[in-house]
């Protein structure tokens, strides 16, 4: 008997732990803290400090995680409202309104606190100012109030790569800027071809998503405007003499593999092309850093 309750409490042990990590997006925050990993990489010709790599990492991390904990709050009555979110922490009653932003307020201040004191204050404001934008201005406002929220609110999630550069050099250059703006670009069309397979949701949930305010096919029209746009934008990198051939090679063959997707879910109807277009979305932005990144280091050894 003893021996079941105390299974059983390791059971529910687990399982909190888990909710509250499912708090925290993992998913996002991998991709987040990666393009932040590839910021301090371009930022410095040789390796990136080992002490700003692993502080500014975590830092980062930890703050992305409060404001992926705080969105869990504010939206969970949409969250309840969406077939696909509905299993969620709070919807569902496992975590309290009021744990979660205790455990949200506890990640942003270790996250902010890390990065102020064992990197530098300019990328814990930054952090600061991007945290804000998310789970603040994004997630109560702009997300409920126009159907460009996307649009204005991908400004935070464009930060990553600008802080690990700020990590590293304590400024922020053009360079820095020019990754800002292709995460900016790439927000759209990634997130809009999620809005066109789960439009029904959106609508029931009240949230004025494009599709659901101006219908698919005029959404379907931007994803294509603005895969073209990030086809231009993943360019610079290489017109300005950031990035050489191998990258100039990965964007390009990236961005027609974009394209087709935007192009094919123009044409299809259905939400398998607009969910393959989401999956490819979040493949194309890792692969394109990765092509930043390792450019960065190969012309070492392979001359332009």
């Amino acid at each position: 008997m003893l021996t079941k309750e105390f299974g059983d409490t390791d059971v529910s042990r687990a399982g909190r732990w888990r909710d509250y990590y499912q708090l925290t997006k993992p998913g996002v925050v991998r991709l987040l803290v990666f393009t932040a990993v590839v910021g301090m990489f371009l930022a410095t010709p040789g390796m990136v400090p080992w002490d700003v790599l692993l502080f500014g990492s975590l830092g980062i991390a930890l703050a992305s995680a409060s404001g992926a904990a705080v969105n869990h709050v504010f939206d969970q009555r949409v969250d309840a409202a969406m077939a696909r979110t509905s299993n969620r922490p709070l919807p569902t009653g496992r975590v309290s309104e009021r744990d979660a932003l205790a455990f949200a307020f506890a990640l942003g201040i270790a996250g902010l606190g890390i990065l102020a004191l064992l990197v530098n204050v300019l990328t814990a404001a930054l952090t600061f100012v991007s945290l804000i934008g998310y789970a603040v201005i994004y997630t109560v406002y702009l997300k409920r109030a126009t159907s460009q929220n996307i649009v204005i609110g991908g400004a935070a999630g464009a930060a990553p790569p600008l802080l690990g550069w700020a990590a590293v050099q304590n400024e922020v250059s053009g360079y820095a800027l020019l990754l800002f703006l292709i995460i900016f670009t790439w927000t759209p069309p990634h997130f809009w071809a999620l809005a066109v397979a789960r439009k029904r949701e959106y609508e029931k949930a009240g949230i004025p998503m494009l599709p659901v305010t101006h219908g698919e096919q005029v959404t379907k029209s931007f994803i294509v405007y603005y895969t073209i746009l990030l086809v231009i934008v993943t360019l610079l990198p290489y017109l300005t003499g950031m990035s050489g051939r191998l990258y100039l090679s990965g964007a390009v063959l990236l961005g027609g593999g974009f394209l087709y997707y935007a192009l094919r879910l123009k044409r299809a109807p259905g939400n398998d092309t607009a969910m393959n277009t989401f999956a490819y979305s979040i493949s194309y932005l890792t692969a394109l850093f990765s092509f930043l990144l390792l450019d960065h280091y190969i012309p070492v050894i392979w001359p332009q």
